[in-house]
């Protein structure tokens, strides 16, 4: 045999488990990494370090979601507020209450409110918040009845399979424009039908992305 096979041959089984071993160990790394409650687990609900309501603000006092998130509409991402947005309510109201601690030494030192972030795509997803909400996408369709939430969980999965969904046919899924920052708003194809919808989506040139390059840059 040692005339058929070089003696290098005897390596290769040594070889192929160290390949074996190392491509499982990135394997178990990038699961580990992106498969976590960040980015996959529907109901992912982290206990933020200010018991902030979105049933309350959002919803029973009405506040725009562009009030705490500004510039959404404008930037591809949806910026977490300052201190000093939180401040421009609570200096008069709730002043002195205990659950608001971490907010005003934020406000006092400048230092971040420590957030727990959520809804998170990974790395090598691209994602533009403004992109979306000017063609009629409500903040609903991915972050859920968030005007209800007293305590903001994950709804969707925010997954490829979940954006291409919406990418194949976004007529089932816009809104009016006016309509993309009231969460209890219909969408197009509910309140005036397919054809509308269709329409609106021929009308404002939405034609989403589904080959690779529209995500993965």
């Amino acid at each position: 045999m040692s005339k058929i096979f070089p003696k290098s041959v005897n390596s290769l089984p040594l070889q192929i488990v160290i390949y074996l071993f190392v491509l499982s160990g990135i394997a178990t790394a990038a699961i580990t990494y992106y498969m976590t409650p960040k980015y996959t687990r529907v109901g992912y609900a982290p206990v933020q370090p200010v018991p902030f309501s979105h049933a309350i603000h959002a919803g029973q006092l009405g506040l725009d979601c562009r009030y705490c998130h500004s510039n959404v509409e404008k930037s591809p991402n949806a910026t977490v507020p300052a201190s000093q947005t939180c401040m421009n309510c609570h200096s008069l109201v709730k002043a002195n209450s205990p659950l608001l601690a971490i907010v005003r030494a934020s406000y006092q030192s400048g230092d971040p409110v420590p957030w727990v972030r959520i809804h998170q795509v990974p790395d090598f997803a691209y994602f533009n918040h403004a992109i979306h909400v000017n063609r009629g996408i409500s903040c609903v369709e991915c972050h859920g009845q968030i005007n209800q939430m007293d305590r903001v969980h994950e709804v969707q999965s925010l997954s490829m399979g979940f954006c291409l969904t919406c990418h194949r046919d976004p007529a089932k899924y816009v809104r009016e424009p006016k309509d993309v920052f009231n969460l209890d708003s219909p969408r197009i194809a509910e309140a005036k039908g397919e054809v509308a919808a269709a329409n609106f989506v021929h009308d404002w040139k939405i034609n989403p992305p589904q080959n690779c390059s529209g995500c993965h840059r």
